[in-house]
């Protein structure tokens, strides 16, 4: 989950506040939503292995994190393949019919130059 700013919209028909108040979250998620302190105490360790756990679940979801990027990678480079395809043969469209317009062009000019006998 990205870092930032988020809006979140909380409704009740029921209740009227008399004015609008804000309120603050701070939400955690994965790693950091972890509360490591009880995790010790619970589990009776020292705090060297609580560090060793901690590392461990970030490089953990680091690695997590590094296989959803190259998904996203592979999509776009498809996406990037397709699109310069589309365009090479949309381009080539453009330029067969830019000739053949040409060509009718000049046939066209041919022909009236023969129909007022200057050619």
């Amino acid at each position: 989950m990205e870092s930032g700013d988020y809006t979140t919209c909380f409704v009740s028909p029921g209740f009227r506040p008399p004015a609008k108040f804000a309120v603050d979250f701070e939400w955690k998620s994965g790693v950091e939503a972890k509360d490591w302190t009880t995790i010790a105490k619970r589990g009776q360790i020292n705090m060297l292995e609580v560090e060793v756990r901690k590392l461990l679940d970030v490089t953990e979801s680091i690695h997590d994190e590094m296989f959803e990027l190259r998904e996203r990678e592979r999509e776009m480079q498809e996406l990037n393949r397709s699109t310069n395809s589309r365009m090479a043969a949309l381009s080539l469209l453009s330029f067969v019919f830019t000739l053949s317009v040409a060509g009718l062009q000049l046939w066209h000019l041919k022909s009236f130059l023969e129909r007022k006998k200057l050619l």
